[in-house]
């Protein structure tokens, strides 16, 4: 038999997989509490906190259904598999987490390319409230010419009740290819706000439907609860297509919402937009969304990935385009992502048919903010295969965008008490994490900060910071990580090898 089954402390129930050969932990409800001791699991990522700090992780974790918790493992990952569709073992509703055998910590990032000719092969910055703004943005432009970018979120009705268009939309031409993300729910709002948004020359329009955030009452609902009304989305999407002619409109949504978790779910919401609207792009954060129960962040790192269904999506929509988002880190992951299942280690990459090629790109967020240079930097070299990548150095980097930054304070308004906007500081946000991982790079920011309290401009903070950092790391040339010819995918994204749902 597949499962076996046998029983367990305090309720529990323990099945293995003889297939995967994988245990997953069925959770039971007791009548009584057990001591703190049994609930404390060693391996939890929180472990190291106070134990009831743990035990207050999991039962956030467990505040709503879930159908199990499920471990996996291999020789170069391990995640936390919770609440997803087709998990062995059927669906449990669990109140309280009484018992886990064994939780391993689950890799976390939200970026996007393409791998056609319609548009380049490539990782983008994905949309991120007040990070992606068009300061951040900038700079990764100056780090790499062919990356998509995304600005922040913007809900339809700021665009449509605000006048100050220019303070949400405008932007450099130099940021090309660019996406805008719209949030909303309402077909006739986020008709309107697509047609503003088109004035601006946007490239794509993208409407999220992943946000994690809770429900809102009554039109207000928008990001991951769209989910549920496929429907709904398509007809948003024909009313931003039908405001927007010939901007492309893509979607942004997770592989399910709640209970709303299976591949046959996402196969219906992805058929129905896809057949009743013209969207032909869907980027998908490869995890479910908890919308109760799970905090955004908490979203964005527990529900696990399933990679295995972005192919299985590929394989029954061959018309359609898909990018992967989450759980992405490093280039070299992502060029993985896009050639699988192409080729093998060492192989020249072979196309197949349609229904076996590989997706059309990868979305990095919080990696390529965080660490900018070290995501962004070989980009152009790495995945789009340009002779050279425009940074040569982070000092001429930084002073470029300095350049740029200094031009921009006060720019929007200055205020009766003199506060400018966007302020110094404001600009100064997106290169913080330029030496992240570099000796003394914990040294400049606290610099950058003592700085940022007298300086007039941002270089003016950079002469008098920068001698913090070591020279050969200011002129250090951008530095591929990987051999793209001798890639093994699989191995470098172990996810990948997963069987993809029938």
């Amino acid at each position: 038999e597949r499962v076996k089954e046998f029983n367990a402390p305090f309720g529990c129930t323990l099945e293995y997989d003889a297939l995967f050969g994988r245990q997953i932990v069925r959770v039971g409800v007791p009548r009584r509490r057990p001591s703190s001791r049994t609930f404390i699991p060693t391996t939890y990522p929180h472990a190291n906190a106070s134990h009831g700090r743990t035990r207050r992780c999991l039962r956030r974790f467990a505040s709503r259904p879930v159908n199990a918790l499920k471990t996996t493992e291999n020789d170069d990952c391990r995640e936390l598999d919770a609440g997803a569709g087709g998990l062995v073992g059927g669906r449990d509703r669990v109140d309280h987490v009484d018992h886990v055998d064994r939780v391993d910590h689950v890799d976390h990032v939200d970026h996007v390319g393409g791998a056609d000719d319609e548009r380049p092969a490539a990782a983008v910055g994905s949309a991120m409230m007040d990070y992606t703004d068009v300061h951040y943005r900038q700079l990764a432009r100056m780090l790499s010419r062919n990356t998509w970018l995304y600005t922040e979120m913007i809900v339809d009705s700021t665009l449509i009740f605000n006048q100050d268009h220019d303070r949400f939309l405008s932007f450099p031409p130099e940021q090309h290819p660019i996406s805008c993300q719209l949030g909303g729910s309402n077909p006739e709002t986020l008709g309107k706000a697509a047609a503003i948004v088109a004035k601006y020359g946007y490239d794509e329009i993208n409407l999220n439907c992943g946000c994690p955030s809770d429900r809102v009452a009554g039109s207000g609902c928008f990001g991951a609860a769209m989910m549920l009304e496929p429907k709904l989305v398509a007809e948003c999407c024909k009313a931003m297509a039908e405001a927007a002619p010939g901007v492309e409109i893509t979607v942004k949504c997770r592989i399910g919402v709640d209970d709303e978790d299976s591949y046959d779910s996402m196969h219906a919401f992805v058929r129905d937009v896809s057949e009743n609207s013209p969207v032909t792009h869907f980027i998908i954060h490869a995890r479910k969304c908890l919308l109760n129960g799970l905090s955004p962040h908490q979203n964005r790192t527990v529900p696990p990935l399933r990679y295995e269904w972005l192919f299985a999506l590929k394989r029954d929509f061959p018309h359609l385009k898909f990018s992967l988002n989450g759980g992405i880190l490093t280039l070299e992951e992502a060029v993985a992502s896009m050639e699988y299942p192409g080729r093998a280690a060492g192989e020249e990459r072979v196309a197949r048919d349609a229904s076996q090629e590989g997706i059309h790109g990868v979305m990095i967020g919080r990696a390529a903010y965080g660490e900018p240079w070290h995501v962004l930097s070989t980009a152009d070299t790495d995945v789009f295969g340009a002779a050279a990548n425009p940074a040569a150095n982070r000092k001429e980097l930084l002073y470029a965008y300095a350049r740029y930054a200094d031009g921009k304070i006060g720019s929007l308004c200055v205020k009766p008490d003199g506060h400018k906007m966007p302020s110094l500081r404001t600009l100064t946000k997106p290169i913080l994490g330029m030496f992240t991982k570099e000796p003394r790079g914990k040294k400049w920011r606290a610099a950058v900060d003592a700085a940022l309290r007298h300086c007039e401009t941002l270089t003016e903070v950079l002469d008098k910071t920068l001698d913090v950092i070591p020279e050969d790391v200011l002129m250090r040339e951008p530095q591929t990580g990987f051999d793209r010819e001798a890639l093994d995918c699989t191995r470098t994204v172990p996810s990948l090898a997963r069987r993809p749902p029938a």
